[in-house]
């Protein structure tokens, strides 16, 4: 038999490096992603007017009287639906506002999934002027262009 291994006591040593002060935690502001802003990013123009078009309701408007045109369309011809243009004092409480060039078009509420997506010129022949929409809604037209359908 082997006799037990002798093992040192182990004695306390006092610390002589002074402890260090305790540190404040500071709430340091937790990086995230950019926030996408509360306002709607501006959305493309329900209709687009050409210059000629332009130039013509800069005409209109600046006569006097009602400062304001809106664009519709109402249930008649062929096809069904025609274009309507009527001058109103204020906007109607859902129309939809068009402004381009410095000139400012009304859309009835009703018409617009007719009309969204349509150019609006204005063309002069020999035998008449009027407006014209080029609308890429249309499924259906009647042979004089008065009417469509979508």
């Amino acid at each position: 038999p082997r006799p037990p291994n002798p093992v040192p006591a182990l004695q306390s040593v006092p610390c002589t490096t002074p402890t260090p002060p305790p540190v404040k935690a500071e709430a340091k502001p937790i990086p995230t992603a950019p926030r996408a802003s509360k306002l709607r990013t501006p959305r493309k123009a329900a209709m687009t007017l050409t210059p000629s078009a332009v130039s013509q309701l800069r005409t209109l408007l600046d006569s006097p009287g009602p400062k304001l045109i809106r664009v519709g369309v109402k249930n008649r011809g062929c096809s069904g639906l025609a274009y309507n243009l009527e001058y109103v004092e204020t906007p109607g409480k859902f129309d939809e506002e068009v402004v381009q060039d410095g000139v400012r078009v009304l859309i009835d509420s009703k018409a617009l999934f007719s009309i969204i997506g349509s150019e609006m010129d204005w063309v002069e022949d020999k035998l008449s002027a009027r407006f014209v929409f080029n609308n890429p809604n249309i499924k259906e037209q009647c042979g004089c262009g008065e009417s469509f359908m979508v």
